[in-house]
């Protein structure tokens, strides 16, 4: 019997592409499945961008870059960041990665260990408590209720520090909620931090682009006051429709940048060479792209909060941000694991069960509208047949 480290056994799962292969093996057989549970935009990569990668490749850029990333795309991103936040970060802060898990795979490690506490949102994206618990640091949820439109509250936030914390995870708009923390949440976070020095903060942005009814999403990167203890995540994905590029980008404080080199010399080398100057020609390029995508993912989101609040026994929070709705089914009788299995094994629906990102989950389902309306339309339909034919026979 092959035995592995301890650690390996602590890592955990995503259940996201758990369910989305089990939705392309039904397919298989001939089911028609209507997915809504994988995170990723349903439009192609705007054709300006694949068009800059394939010229890269006749251009011979084939060979190894910098660890950090090529600087014509380092310095891409500190004037896309100045221009979205009014901060100006110098470009050898910006660090270029294979995808932006990486980011948190990376920051998670570097302060992770035995007898450290990690405080990460509870539902949130799985690999966060995965990796923390892979490193042997404790990790505590911090709730995402949804009384406070899935938003994170500051206050319960800050009691939940002790002098074992080491790192506060934060991620607005929020995957799986979609949850947009108000500015002046964040002002109070901010505050409170100020009494905790030596605590670091890692900001999820990756969903910075994608809000809606007027919320502001509002980057950490705007407060200068832990600007020397932050590390912002962020990349194409979500935004440039490119998460088969797996091209992501953070920016880490000065005392830290040698320390992500040096964790990327050892581990990916480099990023795909012809990637990075896709991802020049996506930030540098038209946006209109994005405002298309967002302007469509607005309309979807509407359509998707309406149909799903008609349902017998479901409610829903209008989501302010990313792509997913997070509705609540406690008033079906059902828990989210047995619904989200049941409507896909039997209905032809794919989505994912709310505790498949934490306890606090539970009640809930994450759908995900990057979908075209008729499939929405057709997937919320199918559940609603389903609720009134199965009711509260609850499981």
């Amino acid at each position: 019997m092959v035995r592995t480290i301890g650690a390996f056994d602590r890592l955990g799962d995503e259940n996201a592409f758990a369910v989305l292969a089990r939705a392309a093996e039904l397919a298989e057989q001939g089911r028609d499945v209507v997915n809504l549970g994988i995170g990723q935009p349903d439009f192609p990569t705007p054709e300006h961008i694949v068009e800059a990668g394939v010229k890269a490749l006749r251009d011979g850029r084939h060979g190894y870059t910098d660890p950090t990333g090529i600087p014509p795309l380092r310095e891409a991103v500190a004037a896309h960041v100045a221009g979205h936040t009014g901060v100006s970060i110098p470009a050898d802060r910006v660090m270029i990665v294979p995808g932006a898990k990486v980011t948190m795979f990376a920051a998670i490690m570097m302060f992770g260990e035995p007898g450290v506490d990690i405080l990460y949102p509870d539902p949130g994206f799985p690999i966060y408590r995965s990796m923390i618990e892979f490193t042997g640091a404790r990790a505590v949820p911090v709730p995402i209720r949804e009384r406070n439109g899935f938003g994170v509250g500051a206050a319960e936030l800050l009691s939940l520090i002790t002098p074992a914390t080491r790192l506060v995870i934060l991620n607005s708009p929020a995957n799986p909620t979609a949850g947009v923390t108000p500015k002046g949440e964040i002002n109070r976070l901010v505050a409170g931090l100020l009494d905790h020095p030596s605590v670091v903060v890692l900001s999820d942005e990756i969903y910075d682009r994608l809000v809606y009814d007027g919320a502001e999403h509002v980057s950490l990167l705007s407060y200068p006051e832990i600007r020397n203890r932050l590390i912002l995540l962020n990349g194409w994905s979500k935004t440039y429709a490119m998460t088969g590029w797996r091209l992501g980008w953070s920016i880490w404080p000065t005392t830290l940048t040698d320390k992500i080199r040096r964790f990327a010399v050892n581990s990916w080398s480099c990023v795909n060479t012809p990637a990075q100057y896709a991802g020049i020609a996506a930030l540098e390029g038209p946006q209109d792209c994005v405002d298309q995508m967002v302007g469509e993912f607005d309309r979807r989101r509407r359509v998707t909060t309406r149909l799903l609040s008609s349902l017998p026994g479901v409610s829903c929070v209008t989501p302010r941000g990313a792509f997913y709705a997070f509705p609540n089914i406690s008033g079906t009788g059902w828990t989210a694991g047995p619904l989200a299995s049941a409507l896909l094994e039997q209905a032809g629906v794919a989505l994912i069960a709310g505790t498949d990102f934490g306890d606090g989950g539970e009640g809930h389902l994450r759908v995900s509208y990057a979908n075209t309306e008729d499939n929405i339309r057709t997937a919320v339909n199918r559940i609603g047949e389903f609720l009134v034919e199965h009711g509260t026979s609850a499981r």
